[in-house]
């Protein structure tokens, strides 16, 4: 948990560890029955979440909706959304966690597969997404030769799953990200390279700096300088975990002039050096 924050800021399923593998997967029982069966409000600024309710029922907390959850269904929670939960004492399911480099990793240039994975999901366990998540949970807690291959593509599978239903029954549980947000997130991804400012953004969207860092914190709870800095250490994720490009030169294309600053940087958000990250992907 990060001090300052008024909302709780997890790493894991109701805990504050750093993310400890490529994907994590655990029980509803294991982690609920230790808090009562009462998880209260957080968000996770590093990694989306499913939670697959396989016997049970669950209400739940998204950005201040009630969402009752039953046997067969299933709740995507994007970063950074505020979730929390109040299970029926015994629910069963599924908790999967995904590290933001590899939600990045599938809506990499698709600006529709990115924004399935902007808005919380809901619907039934239906089609191919149950045999997928039964077949991730076994991938993580294997030993195979290419166990953290067959996890991300697994997830990537997983994710597309998800997009399909969440178009098929409009399984959107909130409002998506307002329109400036997305159309800031758009800008960043365009400028990343250039080093932009947050009075850059808020002159292209014709909106005073002070106006940009009001959306930012009301819709995410950081300033517009974090924000964008998140935006740019989570295409560094992406590089790291999926391509065998040289660190020094993913800081020169995020706008880095200085490798060992770039670093410094990385290692101030991420909790690790970018070397340290990818290793984690290498298997």
């Amino acid at each position: 948990m990060r001090r300052g924050d008024s909302i709780p800021l997890f790493n894991l399923f109701g805990e504050t560890s750093a993310f400890p593998d490529v994907v994590h997967c655990e029980r509803i029982r294991e982690r609920a029955s230790a808090h009562g069966w009462v998880i209260s409000a957080h968000r996770h600024d590093q990694m989306a979440q499913l939670f697959e309710i396989e016997d049970g029922e669950v209400e739940t907390q998204l950005d201040g909706n009630t969402t009752v959850l039953k046997s067969g269904t299933f709740l995507f929670v994007p970063v950074q959304v505020v979730h929390g939960f109040s299970f029926s004492p015994g629910t069963e399911g599924k908790v999967l966690s995904f590290p933001l480099a590899v939600v990045a990793g599938f809506g990499h240039g698709s600006r529709d597969a990115a924004d399935s994975l902007t808005r919380p999901l809901v619907g039934k366990m239906q089609g191919p997404l149950p045999v997928l998540t039964r077949l991730l949970v076994e991938t993580f807690f294997g030993t195979g030769t290419f166990r953290t291959q067959a996890a991300l593509g697994l997830s990537h599978a997983i994710f597309a799953s998800l997009a399909e239903l969440g178009q098929a029954e409009g399984g959107s549980t909130a409002n998506a990200s307002p329109g400036y947000l997305a159309s800031l997130d758009a800008l960043i991804a365009d400028h990343m390279s250039e080093r932009w400012r947050p009075g850059d953004y808020a002159a292209a969207l014709s909106i005073s700096a002070g106006h940009l860092s009001r959306l930012c914190r009301s819709a995410r709870g950081v300033s517009a300088s974090d924000y964008i800095e998140a935006a740019v250490m989570t295409e560094a994720c992406r590089l790291l975990a999926f391509s065998l490009m040289p660190v020094s030169e993913i800081g020169y294309r995020l706008g880095y002039g200085d490798p060992s600053y770039f670093s410094r940087r990385f290692r101030a958000v991420q909790g690790l050096t970018p070397s340290g990250y990818r290793a984690r992907f290498l298997g």
